[in-house]
């Protein structure tokens, strides 16, 4: 195992990257602290060191894909208010965000107890959607219920399936 030096944040940046790529190629079981210490040429210890138990790690990942999915809703809105793609092209882009584990990850960290303190991740395409309503003055709820019942379909077909 090459060893290097690194910074606590390159080194956090490099393992939370790792446990993403485990996560997306295997899902939640595929996360452990030996696989993860192995792609980035750490000890078990020093991955332990940055991140802390594997519990610790998978909340972190959480964070970490939260945003990560941010980044790519923000782009997919951008694109979209711009005139770059289409409402289809952006609910596309909202499934695509979710496919690499982090939905199997959040529902089990859900059904252990552990909950979000996070913002708000879709308020963004709430504000834009309502923004676009044929009745802009009709109740933001109705719209926040639709992209809810959305960002549900889509976090749970990267589980279930269609």
């Amino acid at each position: 195992m090459t060893r290097r030096r690194r910074t606590p944040d390159e080194a956090r940046a490099e393992i939370l990257t790792a446990a993403a790529a485990l996560l997306a190629d295997g899902g939640v079981a595929a996360v452990q602290i030996r696989a993860i210490a192995q792609r980035v040429g750490m000890t078990d210890a020093g991955v332990a060191h940055h991140l802390g138990s594997r519990d610790d790690l998978l909340r972190q990942l959480v964070t970490y894909g939260g945003r990560q999915i941010a980044a790519a809703v923000d782009d997919a809105l951008a694109r979209w208010r711009n005139g770059g793609g289409s409402l289809e092209q952006l609910i596309a882009s909202l499934g695509d965000a979710y496919r690499g584990g982090y939905a199997e990850l959040a529902l089990g960290l859900y059904q252990s107890g552990w909950r979000s303190r996070g913002a708000a991740l879709l308020e963004p395409v709430v504000s834009e959607l309502q923004r676009r309503r044929h009745d802009p003055s009709a109740p933001i709820s109705e719209t926040q219920v639709a992209v809810a019942a959305l960002h549900q379909a889509l976090a749970f077909e990267s589980l279930f399936g269609r």
